[in-house]
């Protein structure tokens, strides 16, 4: 039994890490065995890998495939020598007959639900290939293996019944530390066939769920609020639209953050129409003033021509008078 609780407690850190599966919304409540084995288990890495290949296929045979969506409940795999014979060749053989006990256990509780013991009996070329070739025997389909699953089965659905008001509670917890994800992932995770705790637990999501949304949508009218206020212009009303596009349009400050959008149009549209106005006026006002320059440039060439030529009248008057018009005769 220690080693039994060994390979428990040592299972669920691993299991974060080695998981490549990816959470969907259908793996909620459901009943879900997570497969893992050790590497206290002291079989070749190969033989190993077929281990948690086989035992993927006993989960997945019946319906108990395990994900991260709850990490909590874990089929894994022990693996014992009873006999190990060498058989003369060529080719020289091994011939070993194994005892592979299953378990399923809570790995958060440290906890054996239901324990399995199959024999299996392999022969290979070298150790490894032995140990493959019984590992490849076990039948998933075994009437023993149902059995065994539906051991588990059972008291994993007990478990939910005795923990059904601890569970909401720390759910409860979770809510009032405004842990919202956390405790509807913590209520999520109980299973459809635990009835009576499962509609209590989708009763408690509902209201974590309302108080979420209302909660984060009110900060984040609250937050746009403060932008707008000390930025009335369009760069605030861009900055403060992003907030409010993430309230969600069930949540209570949905009217007020809709009210405060047509406000930050209504303002930035009548500043857009103030600044073409504005611009329109700056632009006439240019227009005029290159118009008078342009005038004004105008008489003062004419101004400087004149003076050129009061200069030069000025000079023409102080000149003698030496040209004379009696001989002109023109035919």
């Amino acid at each position: 039994m220690k080693t039994i609780l060994l390979l428990l407690s040592i299972g669920l850190p691993f299991m974060y890490a080695k998981s490549q599966d990816v959470v969907k919304l259908d793996d909620f409540g459901r009943i879900a065995l997570n497969v893992y084995v050790s590497d206290q288990v002291k079989i070749p890495a190969e033989a190993k890998a077929q281990l948690e290949t086989k035992l993927k296929q006993i989960a997945t045979n019946y319906g108990m495939a395990g994900t991260l969506a709850n990490p909590r409940f874990v089929l894994t795999a022990n693996v014992s020598v009873s006999t190990k014979d060498i058989i003369p060749g060529p080719p020289q053989q091994i011939a070993q007959n194994l005892d592979i006990t299953l378990f399923i256990g809570d790995a958060i509780e440290n906890k054996v639900f239901s324990n399995l013991v199959i024999s299996a009996s392999g022969v290979g070329t070298n150790e490894n290939k032995a140990f493959i070739d019984a590992i490849k025997k076990v039948n998933p389909k075994n009437q023993k293996i149902e059995s065994f699953l539906e051991e588990g089965k059972t008291k994993i659905i007990a478990y939910y019944a005795t923990q059904c008001d601890f569970i909401t509670q720390k759910a409860t917890t979770l809510k009032q530390q405004e842990q919202f994800g956390e405790a509807m992932y913590v209520l999520a995770q109980v299973p459809e066939v635990c009835i009576d705790c499962y509609v209590k637990s989708l009763q408690e999501m509902a209201l974590i769920y309302d108080l979420k949304i209302n909660t984060e949508g009110a900060k984040l009218l609250t937050e746009a609020k403060a932008i707008w206020a000390a930025k009335p212009n369009s760069e605030g009303a861009e900055q403060a639209t992003r907030l409010i596009m993430k309230i969600n349009s069930r949540a209570k400050s949905s009217n007020e953050a809709s009210q405060l959008l047509k406000t930050m149009n209504d303002k930035v549209i009548a500043d857009e129409k103030e600044r073409l106005r504005k611009q329109e006026e700056y632009e006439k006002r240019q227009q005029e003033i290159v118009a008078e320059k342009a005038k004004t440039e105008a008489e003062l060439e004419k101004q400087r021509i004149n003076a050129y030529r009061e200069v030069a009248v000025e000079y023409a008057k102080n000149q003698p008078k030496t040209i004379t018009y009696n001989n002109i005769y023109w035919r």
